[in-house]
């Protein structure tokens, strides 16, 4: 196997208390600490590790939208991406226009490996590494809680709801990964430094070709409704009467 492509998303991070704009149009971004989608990081790491034990040569990293994403690839360049690939798009863009810019830069590379996180934390798709397997035409495993490359194939366990499910893939393929399969590596000073000068290449969306689906356009956004406080029962009767009053009895 030669290359590994990985995309990397640019969210708001899982540390972060997401807060509703108060106009209800979207999430409020500004001052707020964005960075890769874990799932992504994850997929990131594995595909290091790959690499680490010579089964492949390269790891590419890729994301789609506004020119702020150079950090998160930047970042993923200091873990040990050897390049990053921006494709500079608006925002909004459905899972199959992102689905379609990956599979053009993976006959331009020639990619042997997708890899990719199972959803991203913004959203919770979890489509588009299913498409992009439909459109390639290849063999896809999701929800990876384990990887082993053997030459041309990669044996994946996958977590399902009756519990493990062990697959074989032919290579190229694609894969989307779960929490379970490894912790990524903490990013060190003199990483980010030589990061700097590895290569980004930022290419627009009209230079590809590629005309983006219709926007998913949300209309409204609001916070969940506050918890209501809890009521102190004294006893098993009175637990029973308080869910009468409820109506969930």
């Amino acid at each position: 196997m030669e290359k590994i492509l990985v995309g990397l998303k640019r969210v708001v991070d899982y540390n972060v208390r997401v807060r509703v704009k108060s106009d209800g149009t979207g999430v409020e971004t500004d001052g707020v600490k964005m960075s890769i989608n874990p799932f992504d990081e994850i997929a990131l790491e594995e595909a290091l590790r790959i690499k680490d034990r010579g089964d492949a040569s390269e790891v590419i990293v890729i994301s789609v939208g506004s020119t702020d994403a150079q950090q998160q690839l930047r970042t993923g360049l200091a873990m040990g991406a050897d390049r990053a690939i921006l494709v500079e798009a608006g925002g909004g863009l459905d899972p199959l226009s992102v689905a379609r810019i990956f599979k053009a830069i993976v006959d331009r590379d020639a990619i042997d490996l997708v890899l990719l996180g199972k959803q991203a934390i913004d959203n919770d798709n979890s489509q588009t590494g299913q498409m992009l397997a439909a459109i390639w035409g290849r063999p896809q495993a999701t929800f990876a809680s384990h990887l082993a490359v053997n030459g041309g194939t990669v044996t994946v366990t996958r977590e399902v709801d009756a519990g493990l499910e062990i697959v074989e893939v032919d290579l190229p393929a694609v894969i989307t990964v779960d929490l379970r399969l490894n912790e990524p590596r903490y990013v060190k000073l003199p990483d980010i430094m030589k990061a700097k000068k590895k290569p980004l290449e930022q290419i627009s969306l009209a230079a590809m070709g590629i005309e983006p689906g219709p926007a998913i356009k949300v209309l409204d956004f609001e916070p969940p409704a506050e918890r209501a406080r809890g009521v102190m029962v004294k006893d098993v009767t009175g637990l029973v009467a308080a869910l009468k009053d409820k109506g969930l009895l």
